[in-house]
């Protein structure tokens, strides 16, 4: 029984592999297009789960901190294989765009194309990429006057007030006045979830994640070690991310920019490339590590970055259907969706508009990609190749 059980296990994680491999080398587009893909192989084709508790599971992720979509495959492994189910289904979809982030990172090392005109077209394309989020996340999670209030408000702190701790802050700040202003928003119905994990084990995990969250900047105080210092700006950043990936950039810039490790001309480039790639934008953390210290750095880098998802989804997943019914969580979750996305605003100026639009052909570049990406829906790969054939045009005149 014991040996039939055990092939059993070991048949799910091979399944859950393959499916998630699959999808991290073929899921273009972004975290949106990415719960698409997802419900189209998990839910429409195996019928892992029903549609209910496939929605249910999408708002639970859309409520934590994180990347969204990461998430999601994440919970659809664990509900399908347990524990090492939700670690294959992530090792699946996040290993191939970490493996060629990883690669393009030594290939601006190894030749010195930093000042080059496609590179500068890659930085073009960036901004092009996060003013369609702003553009798209602002008409979902800002739609009425008080919300579009907080996003100005959350915008301009964060460009006058650019500390390690002025978003968290502001986060914090909107969670309050959102659920001041929408405690009484009317809630959607949900369905229970059936969870193969122990309470006391996701109330370990979510200890882990605020033990680490707290723990970690203090014994980086105490221990002069460069892979503590850099497993702790990646996880911090990993956990302060509300309403997708682009929203990790500034909190990514202000890790590594100002303390050295990498320029600003890098980092922007390699912020364009991740857009190319399948698979999350969180595994734009893999190109950084590399940047800093090789393969060991990305190594740590990814793994801190999205080690918070993961204690997170396990650790919240057996409380959700009780969590969700509460009106002051909603109110909670209203108001960090609006400080969201003036946090991506302000980071659509600084440091992607400052560094990126230094001319008008620049600026015409930018606008013809917005066009296409937004109006034409041209997948962000093709933006990207013609991003970085424009900028190589530019350069030449």
């Amino acid at each position: 029984m014991d040996s039939t059980t055990n092939k059993s296990k070991l048949a799910a994680l091979l399944e859950v592999l393959a499916v998630s491999t699959k999808l991290g080398l073929t899921s273009f587009g972004g975290p949106i297009a990415h719960l698409g893909y997802f419900h189209d192989e998990y839910i429409r084709r195996r019928k892992w789960m029903d549609e209910r508790t496939y929605a249910d599971l999408v708002a639970l992720c859309q409520f934590l901190p994180g990347p969204a979509s990461s998430q999601v495959g994440i919970g659809i492994g664990v509900l399908r294989a347990g524990l090492l189910g939700g670690l294959t289904a992530w090792i699946g979809f996040t290993l191939p765009s970490v493996i060629v982030l990883v690669l393009f990172a030594f290939l601006m090392q190894g030749f010195d194309i930093s000042s080059a005109g496609w590179i500068h077209g890659l930085k073009i394309v960036a901004v092009a990429i996060v003013a369609q989020a702003v553009l798209g996340m602002g008409q979902k999670l800002t739609p009425d006057r008080n919300r579009a209030t907080i996003a100005i408000i959350a915008a301009s702190i964060t460009l006058l007030w650019q500390t390690a701790f002025s978003q968290v802050i502001l986060i914090v700040i909107a969670g309050i006045v959102g659920m001041i202003l929408y405690r009484k928003s009317t809630i959607p119905e949900s369905v229970d979830l059936t969870v193969p994990i122990r309470r006391s084990v996701a109330v370990l995990c979510l200890v882990g994640f605020f033990g680490l969250l707290i723990l970690l900047p203090l014994m980086r105080q105490i221990i002069v070690a460069d892979w503590l210092s850099l497993f702790d700006s990646f996880y911090r950043s990993g956990s302060l991310v509300f309403g997708g990936g682009h929203v990790v950039l500034p909190l990514l810039e202000r890790e590594v920019v100002p303390t050295g490790w990498i320029s600003k001309a890098d980092f922007l480039a390699g912020y364009g490339a991740a857009q190319a790639v399948p698979g999350p934008l969180f595994t734009f953390a893999g190109y950084l590590g590399a940047m800093i210290n090789g393969v060991t750095g990305a190594l740590i880098a990814t793994v801190a970055i999205f080690l918070p998802a993961f204690l997170l989804i396990v650790g919240a997943l057996p409380f959700w259907s009780s969590l969700r019914k509460n009106p002051n969580v909603q109110g909670v979750l209203i108001g960090i969706n609006a400080a969201v996305v003036g946090i991506l605003l302000a980071a659509l100026y600084n440091p992607l508009w400052t560094t990126a639009i230094l001319a008008p052909v620049d600026f015409a570049l930018v606008s013809i990609l917005f066009l296409l990406l937004v109006f034409w829906k041209i997948p962000p790969w093709i933006i990207v190749v013609f991003g970085a054939a424009g900028g190589s045009l530019i350069a030449l005149f």
